[in-house]
């Protein structure tokens, strides 16, 4: 596992996490300033579990109140974690319908981007749809096949948490829109991923295990659901035999340069 400079900040023996005032004012910048970008730009069930969430402006959420409004939508709840967990720990959460959230928020310097997911990215960016049980059925499935994968087909599954998860988009009536946490939770990727730069390519789930991506860059390809129902529809298809049908065909070539040494 990749080294972290964060370090996760720890409850009191009431569960109450106490954030010194930066930390506060930097979620003020975050959350106000994400919020008007994400307008017209997002979908409406993102939207829906914004306004379910109401999360504060002033001040980091506690856990317990994020709790409180998944445990009545969806029965889901979060799970405080350090930093960085293992692939395994991941996917024991996510099966037992606990969405993983490291309590340390991204410093001014790194303010548009992180490599490591922070409160921020996890809250704002994948807490609202959690609140949608189309997309929380998904994300339940996707935790309990990865329980069960190898290590060789957990990574074809990791590819298809990516394009789906951390980076999918939606077609509506009203023209594509966000569902990704990763692109929501990042002002420069939400306004990139709906230009005509990228690539945007029709949903497949095996085409997402296929497609290799970086962290580091902005996408050069976005996969689109018909509806965000999809997800759901395919959490009762066989994405284990998808894996093993991506693993026989290979990689598609990648999109993207090597990453300098």
């Amino acid at each position: 596992m990749k080294q972290t400079q964060y370090v996760a900040r720890e409850p009191d023996a009431q569960g109450f996490i106490d954030y010194p005032a930066e930390e506060h004012a930097v979620w003020n910048t975050l959350i106000t300033r994400q919020l008007k970008v994400v307008e017209g730009r997002a979908c409406q069930e993102y939207l829906d579990g914004i306004e379910k969430l109401g999360l504060p402006h002033d001040r980091i959420p506690q856990l317990g109140e994020i709790n409180k409004v998944l445990g009545e939508t969806t029965g889901w709840q979060v799970a405080r974690v350090p930093a960085l967990i293992p692939f395994q720990t991941f996917f024991e959460l996510l099966a037992s319908k606990q969405f993983p959230v490291a309590t340390f928020i991204r410093t001014r310097e790194e303010l548009d981007y992180l490599q490591e997911p922070d409160i921020f990215h996890e809250i704002f960016g994948h807490c609202p749809l959690l609140t949608n049980p189309w997309f929380a059925e998904f994300t339940h499935t996707y935790g309990k096949l990865g329980l069960q994968a190898s290590k060789e087909e957990r990574v074809y599954l990791a590819r298809l948490y990516w394009m789906t998860i951390e980076f999918g988009l939606v077609d509506t009536p009203q023209g594509l829109r966000i569902y990704g946490g990763g692109i929501l939770s990042s002002p420069k990727e939400t306004v990139y991923c709906l230009s005509d730069e990228p690539e945007h390519q029709a949903f497949d789930p095996l085409e997402c295990m296929r497609t290799p991506y970086r962290i580091d860059i902005l996408q050069p390809l976005y996969f689109v659901l018909p509806n965000l129902k999809r997800l759901f529809d395919l959490a009762h298809e066989d994405i284990m035999g998808m894996v093993k049908q991506g693993m026989q065909l290979g990689l598609h070539t990648p999109k993207f340069p090597p990453k300098a040494a």
